[in-house]
């Protein structure tokens, strides 16, 4: 399993690329990915829907289960990731690279792991 370590990671197994000091892709890690198998489905966020750190900001379904994706941060959905919407298998070909969304006016990023800290809250 990889950790970039440019990347910042939550407990709940989603990573953040800051863009800027107000604005984060997020996506799944490669542990997420792997703990749930096959996706098959996402329910992608609101574009303009305010998110809550630590609450649900979309849902994936895999062929185990159906998961919340956990928002790691604060702010604002400014853009969602389209191509997931017939592509979802793409966050397991690429958890780094498929992006969910883009958040904006972030906030409450403060408890987020760096890459060693979430390598060995995981034991990988």
């Amino acid at each position: 399993m990889t950790f970039p370590e440019e990347l910042k990671y939550s407990r709940s197994d989603e990573w953040v690329k800051f863009l800027d000091d107000s604005t984060a892709l997020v996506g799944i890690t490669d542990y997420a990915q792997s703990e749930m198998g096959d996706l098959v489905f996402i329910n992608l966020p609101v574009v303009g829907d305010a998110t809550e750190k630590e609450t649900a900001m979309c849902d994936i379904e895999s062929v185990k289960a159906v998961s919340d994706v956990i928002c790691p941060l604060s702010g604002e959905i400014l853009e969602v990731n389209e191509d997931l919407a017939d592509a979802p298998e793409t966050l397991n070909a690429d958890p780094y690279g498929a992006w969910i969304a883009k958040i904006g006016n972030i906030s409450e990023t403060e408890e987020l792991l760096t890459a060693a800290e979430y390598r060995a809250y995981r034991n990988c």
